[in-house]
């Protein structure tokens, strides 16, 4: 489990390290370009969701907890920038399948 901190306040999210891999790169490639956009999620304890601002002048920090960079899913990444290029902003869904079969559980 890791964490996407958020702003200088601190906001810190936990977030599975496979799927805050696949975020990192995607916010990365936004952020760089300037392309702020919006990112919707749920609390992994189920208390809800929060939708966050994502723009290149709120400062973050991705913390991973775990010491071994997971394999990337080309398909999550492609649909995750979909996502996040489209008017509703990024929502944090499942893994699909890399092979283009259901989304892995």
């Amino acid at each position: 489990m890791g964490k996407l901190v958020y702003n200088t306040l601190g906001h810190s999210f936990d977030i599975e390290d496979r799927a805050l891999s696949h975020l990192r790169l995607v916010f990365m490639n936004k952020l760089r370009r300037g392309e702020p956009f919006m990112f919707h999620f749920s609390h992994q304890d189920g208390s809800g969701n929060r939708s966050i601002w994502i723009h290149p002048s709120i400062p973050m920090v991705f913390h991973f907890y775990g010491g071994r960079q997971p394999q990337l899913n080309r398909r999550w990444i492609d649909q995750m920038m979909n996502d996040a290029s489209s008017p509703n902003g990024l929502t944090m869904g499942p893994e699909p399948d890399p092979e283009g079969g259901a989304p892995v559980a």
